[in-house]
C-alpha cells in the first residue's frame, strides 16, 4: 500500500469506514446509505454530498472501482487495496476495543 494512501485513510473516518465496508458486494451510494441506516439503527447517516464526494475520493485513489451501472446508478465495489485498509481499520477498532476492556496487545 502507498504510503499516501495510508496517510490518508489511516485512522478512518466514520463514513470512510462504513462505505468500504458496505462495498465488499457491490453497491451503489442510495444503496450504501441504507445500509447504513439499517447497520446502526439510524444512528448514522451519510448526505448525498458526503457520500458522492467520499465515493469519488475512494474511485480516484483506487480503494473502489466502478463496476456498472444498473437503473441510472452507478455499483462500486472495494478494490484489493480498499480491502487491505479496510482490513488495516478492523484491526485498529479491534485493537482500541481491546483495550477499553484492560487488554494489552502485544504485537
Amino acid at each position: 500500500m502507498e504510503e499516501r494512501i495510508r496517510r490518508v485513510y489511516c485512522p478512518m473516518t466514520e463514513t470512510g469506514f462504513y462505505i468500504l465496508f458496505c462495498l465488499q458486494e457491490p453497491q451503489h451510494g442510495y444503496g450504501i446509505g441504507q445500509q447504513v441506516k439499517q447497520m446502526t439503527a439510524g444512528k448514522v447517516t451519510i448526505s448525498p454530498g458526503t457520500m458522492y464526494g467520499t465515493l469519488s475520493k475512494m474511485e480516484n485513489d483506487g480503494l473502489i472501482g466502478f463496476v456498472r451501472e444498473e437503473d441510472k446508478r452507478k455499483l462500486y465495489c472495494i478494490t484489493a487495496q480498499g480491502r487491505e485498509v479496510l482490513e488495516l481499520e478492523i484491526k485498529r477498532i479491534e485493537r482500541l476495543y481491546k483495550n477499553s476492556q484492560g487488554e494489552w496487545i502485544n504485537e
